[in-house]
């Protein structure tokens, strides 16, 4: 008897609909083909046992199973429930009526349970994409695909129930999540505040000029001056996540398994620190079986580099290109698959390999030599794409024991999102630029070009501090942000000068 069921295979963060074809015949043979990899190939075991553990007997039979459309590979273990209902279903021991209208995924445990898998959220996508009535998938899965409206989800914990439920002797409760309330109410809570953050206002001011625009930014000051403390604040002042952004957050971790038990929507922007020692592949994606990488789980976020110039060179320079496109595409020899990963960097580095270079008290034990060839451990095209460069001193002692709380996160945040929100309207036609970290040198004509005082003031600057060809543009895209944050029109004087102070790094004479 010939039987069909549904499942789905997880390709970059979308899913394609895996139709299982089962055949059973006379004989006593076990045939599974459609580029199955060894963890599918193993689960025929897997079956047996689980199958016995609901007090059902293996069929004796001569069964073929194909895995359609055969050029896909299959992954892992997620396929044990779809092909054991198959089994089943095509020796009459499962009624067929409601496979048409199901789609089911799970990994099966020796002892019937079904354990967690991977990409539950485009896998749901998909299937109410394809029509289907239902998905049943593990339970600790369910809430995570739940978000999906227009499609019955069902959590099962063991394979008996999933039989039951398709011989028409368990009714089965579709998993209903309440996305909004539960996405907006969760945004508001973050582990960090700016009012824990004594002093260092300008470096404050710096990350609320990013957080606006949505620049890279890189703080340079000796070790212990607050850089990690307040990187790690950011996302408390950044945009709420839209539903939209939320979702596809989600899809990216969810095909990573990254996703907590019982999960639903990310609700808050994801914070990314890898340590210096990573890899390429760990940090842009790919493997055998390409996975996204740290650059596309920090995309809607913020990726964290910690001392820049311990990373191998290497693995820095592959940022460059998701740093342009704001997407990374992994290329194999059948396929290539495309993760997003729209992202803020910020990076934070010592000055010198001792770390005092510049220091108000302690005196720098480095070479100017020294100096330079520790800052040129970071490409000049790296350093290229970081807009905003600020230096960080220790806080004094007086600061430090101030008793009095700074400004917390929730005020400078309200800020940020009314800059955001100017931003909105003015790129609305232009699709693909959200803020002003985008703009091209078109959209900069257009909308920050300064005054005659401003260009003036603006060319004094680039001759008197030796700064780099390259810093134009980013000066006058973060003038632009502070002209945002004063709710401007136009950009001045003022911002340009605020914007010019940021270019520490592209000072001829920084280091010497």
């Amino acid at each position: 008897m010939l039987i069909k069921t549904f499942g789905a295979a997880v390709q970059g963060i979308d899913a394609t609909l895996i139709t299982i074809e089962v055949n059973s015949s006379r004989g006593c043979m076990f045939y599974l083909v459609g580029l199955p990899d060894s963890a599918i190939k193993e689960s025929h075991q897997r079956i047996i046992s689980a199958v016995q553990s609901c007090g059902l007997k293996m069929p004796s039979a001569n069964i073929v199973i194909n895995m359609a459309p055969a050029d896909i590979r299959k992954e892992g273990a997620a396929y044990d429930l779809p092909l054991a209902i198959g089994i089943l279903a095509s020796n009459e021991i499962i009624l067929p009526d409601k496979l048409s209208t199901h789609l089911v995924m799970g990994e099966l445990s020796l002892d019937g349970s079904i354990h967690p898998i991977k990409g539950a959220l485009p896998i749901a996508i998909k299937a109410r994409e394809m029509g289907f009535e239902g998905l049943i998938v593990p339970q600790a899965n369910a809430r995570e695909a739940a978000v999906v409206n227009q499609l019955h989800v069902y959590g099962v914990s063991h394979i008996g129930e999933v039989i039951d439920y398709f011989n028409n002797k368990r009714e089965l409760q579709p998993v209903t999540v309440n996305t909004r309330e539960e996405f907006y109410r969760s945004q508001e809570s973050f582990d960090f505040d700016f009012s824990d953050v004594k002093g260092q206002e300008s470096v404050k001011r710096a990350l609320e000029v990013a957080a606006s625009g949505g620049h890279n930014i890189i703080m340079v000051g000796a070790p212990g001056s607050g850089k990690s403390m307040m990187a790690k604040r950011l996302p408390s002042i950044l945009p709420p996540l839209s539903l939209a952004e939320s979702l596809e957050t989600t899809k990216i971790h969810s095909v990573s398994g990254m996703l907590h038990k019982n999960a639903s929507l990310i609700s808050r922007r994801p914070f990314r620190d890898p340590h210096h020692t990573i890899s390429q592949v760990a940090l842009v994606g790919g493997g055998s079986f390409p996975q996204p990488g740290e650059v596309s789980l920090a995309h809607n976020g913020v990726l964290f580099l910690d001392e820049l110039p311990e990373f191998n060179r290497p693995v820095l320079e592959v940022l460059r290109q998701p740093l342009e496109d704001r997407r990374i595409t992994i290329s194999r020899v059948k396929y290539s698959v495309n993760y997003p990963a729209s992202f803020m960097m910020v990076a934070s580095m010592n000055p010198c390999p001792c770390g005092y270079y510049n220091h108000p008290t302690r005196r720098c034990v480095c070479s100017v030599g020294q100096v330079q060839k520790y800052l040129n451990r970071v490409s000049g095209p790296l350093m290229d794409r970081i807009d905003i460069q600020v230096e960080i001193v220790p806080v004094p002692f007086e600061k430090i024991s101030e008793r009095a709380s700074a400004e917390p996160s929730a005020a400078i945040r309200q800020r940020v999102i009314n800059a955001r929100q100017l931003q909105e309207e003015r790129f609305k036609n232009h699709e693909g630029i959200h803020c002003n970290a985008q703009m091209t040198s078109k959209l900069l004509a257009q909308y920050a070009q300064p005054d005659d005082a401003g260009l003036q003031l603006l060319k004094n600057a680039m001759e008197r501090l030796n700064l780099s060809a390259r810093a134009y543009d980013r000066i006058l895209k973060v003038a632009r942000t502070i002209a945002d944050l004063d709710n401007c029109p136009h950009v001045q004087s003022a911002h340009l000068a605020e914007a010019i102070g940021y270019r520490s790094l592209d000072r001829e004479n920084w280091a010497g």
